[in-house]
């Protein structure tokens, strides 16, 4: 009788080690034990090696001479560049000369009109309050002058992203293209890309436009090609079996598909271009930004207090416009046939408008009146002084704000920044690469690796990690405040309801305005510009995080409370795990709002990355400026792939 012998037992492996994780680390610390020995008999220092490193200052420089020297002879400047600067000019001042001639009366009637046939009697009011109220700051001329320069650039960046949009959405592989293209666009820093535009155009009107345009389209175009591929395929289906072409399929079917992105695409384009008004300032654009830069000049909170308001107002105004008219769209064609609907109140809207400047013009009341005018400034200014008086050094037994920024700057940034430096180079690349591959495929550690090693081949090792450590810090601290806010956000909606327009000012206020009360506070130097980074990025991680608990299955949360789990083990067991995707949204948009603000931060002593960026912008010298730009792309880039989990496409797996 034959004997059957049992298979030998397999080695087990310990639990740790079974995990994909595990095995992903085990390869990569192989990959180092053979790589790094290299590295480090070949460039031994710890900082990043002067061998690896390539001056682009040299034909960045010669770049930047040939624009000098040819720009008033070359025909590329002159019929080419020169006609989009004229043609940017005439279109921002006939803008300007259409607005003064309506008058406030006729501003602030047109504005209220639009916003009560979009969205009824509510907004309507708001919306001419947001005007009279621009107007009693003193603030109407320059509000007109912003207003008319977003005009414009809203309209170019719709056109550009609608354009972009459409090629993106009809073909995948222009999709593919242009994806890296936009991310760079809203990546790069303002500061970067502001001087190859004035070296172009100059300073002026032009560079302002331009330059919003390239930092308002991206969201246009994403928002497009989302909605057009996105678009029924019941209804495209349909549509072609009636034999129509391509071209009608495009007007009769995707576009009206796509209308609610498009809408929102077109809310997203007014609050980012609303938001470079202070940033544009720099190269001249005027208005409102211009007052904001000023005041930031001379640390005066009340003067950017009564010029930031104005924005605000505008931002919100128009938010909510463009919002209900989102909302709106799907009841455009159940109303189609109603005698309220079409173009007639729109004519109407627009007929009482020309009454009202009319009339405003014959009485001779075009311009505001100078004796309807409020000065915040002055009592501001003292509530400033006071709290600076007794709070920036006077708070009993607790020191002061100065004493806090001076401590979290010894405590927390100083040590972060001095551990990135000491650590080798090669010690950064391999923790980069561990973080990017375990959350995500190995392409995405590769992506992360190239970026953080081309900040060392660009010559800014030192003042990247300098950077990363600022991000790093303001991001903990964002988290800390924005995870614990949006938690109790999420639990009850009337903490929720008191907390959205807080976060609706946090969100529209212009970067530069949260500067002055900082600096105003906690002084000059590193900490101010995490405190601004934090304010600035902590409304977006709140409504990710109370958005993300708040779609949680209510089944399974019925499930944990009729097996008795308290509501704190709901939290941990049932809601965070289940709310996994958009926590992890919440930090990645944290970070990358974070990186944004804490590079203006070299304006008010931040240092690093920052101030080379503003350097090379005040001094005219390209090479400085764009390898600091470059520099934060790739640190963005880097800090996106180890923050935003990447799924495996194959079931092998990377």
């Amino acid at each position: 009788m034959a004997t059957v012998t049992a298979p030998a037992p397999r080695l087990a492996l310990p639990g740790v080690l079974r995990h994909r994780a595990a095995h992903k680390l085990l390869l990569l610390a192989l990959a180092a034990a053979i790589l790094v020995p290299l590295a480090n008999a070949h460039w031994a220092s710890g900082s990043w090696p002067h061998a690896l490193t390539v001056d682009l200052s040299g034909p960045l420089g010669r770049a930047n001479d040939w624009i000098i020297d040819n720009r008033d002879s070359s025909p590329l400047f002159l019929y080419f560049f020169g006609y989009i600067s004229n043609a940017v000019v005439l279109s921002v001042r006939a803008v300007y000369l259409v607005l003064l001639a309506a008058g406030w009366a006729g501003v602030t009637a047109f504005g209220a009109l639009v916003a009560w046939r979009v969205a009824g009697v509510r907004l309507a009011i708001g919306t001419g309050v947001a005007f009279l109220a621009c107007g009693l700051l003193g603030m109407w001329v320059p509000t007109m002058q912003t207003l008319a320069l977003m005009v414009v650039a809203v309209l170019t960046s719709v056109v550009v992203g609608a354009l972009l949009g459409l090629a993106g959405g009809l073909s995948e592989r222009t999709d593919r293209a242009l994806r890296p293209v936009l991310d760079t666009m809203q990546v790069l820093p303002a500061f970067a890309y502001l001087l190859p535009v004035v070296l172009v155009f100059g300073i002026g009107v032009p560079a302002a436009v331009l330059a919003t345009v390239v930092y308002a389209a991206p969201p246009m175009a994403r928002l497009t090609a989302l909605g057009l591929r996105n678009a029924d395929p019941e209804v495209l289906e349909a549509v072609e079996s009636l034999g129509a072409t391509g071209r009608q399929r495009l007007l009769t079917a995707r576009l009206p598909l796509a209308r609610k992105q498009l809408l929102l695409g077109l809310n997203q384009t007014i609050m980012m271009a609303l938001s470079m008004a202070v940033i544009a300032s720099v190269i001249g654009a005027g208005g409102l930004g211009d007052r904001v830069y000023q005041a930031l000049a001379s640390v005066d909170v009340g003067a950017a207090l009564a010029a930031g308001i104005p924005i605000v107002l505008l931002a919100v105004v128009l938010d909510r416009v463009t919002a209900a008219a989102g909302e709106q769209t799907e009841q455009t064609d159940e109303s189609a046939g109603e005698p309220g609907s079409g173009l007639r109140p729109w004519l109407y809207a627009l007929g009482a408008t020309v009454v009202v400047a009319v009339v405003a013009r014959l009485a001779g009341a075009l311009d505001w009146p100078s004796g309807w005018t409020l000065n915040i400034a002055e009592p501001v200014n003292r509530v400033v002084d006071w709290m600076t008086a007794h709070l920036y050094s006077g708070v009993p037994y607790l020191g002061g704000t100065a004493d806090w920024a001076g401590h979290f700057t010894t405590w927390v940034l100083d040590p972060v920044r001095d551990g990135l430096q000491w650590l080798p180079w090669w010690s950064v690349l391999l923790i980069v690469a561990a973080l990017a591959w375990v959350i995500g495929t190995w392409r995405t550690a590769l992506t992360a690796v190239l970026a953080m090693a081309a900040i060392g081949v660009l010559g800014v090792w030192k003042p990247s990690l300098d950077t990363l450590s600022q991000v790093l810090a303001a991001v903990a601290v964002t988290l800390v405040l924005g995870f614990a806010t949006g938690i109790a956000a999420a639990r009850s909606d009337r903490f929720e309801r008191a907390l959205r327009p807080v976060l609706d000012v946090c969100q529209t206020m212009p970067q530069f305005v949260y500067l002055i009360p900082v600096v105003a506070l906690f002084g000059v130097g590193r900490a101010p510009a995490v405190a601004a980074a934090v304010v600035y990025a902590l409304p977006a991680v709140v409504r990710i995080t109370t958005q993300g608990l708040r779609q949680v299955d209510p089944a399974a949360l019925e499930s944990a409370r009729s097996l008795g789990a308290t509501s704190a083990q709901q939290l941990r067991q049932i809601q965070l795990p289940l709310a996994r995707p958009a926590l992890l949204l919440a930090v990645n948009q944290g970070v990358v709002l974070v990186l944004a603000v804490v590079i203006i931060g070299g304006l008010v002593g931040g240092g690093a990355l920052g101030y080379d960026a503003v350097f090379g912008l005040a001094q005219g010298d390209l090479a400085t400026g764009l390898v600091a730009g470059a520099a934060i792309v790739c640190l963005g880039l880097m800090l996106d792939r180890v923050t935003q989990p990447t799924e495996r496409r194959t079931k092998k797996g990377a």
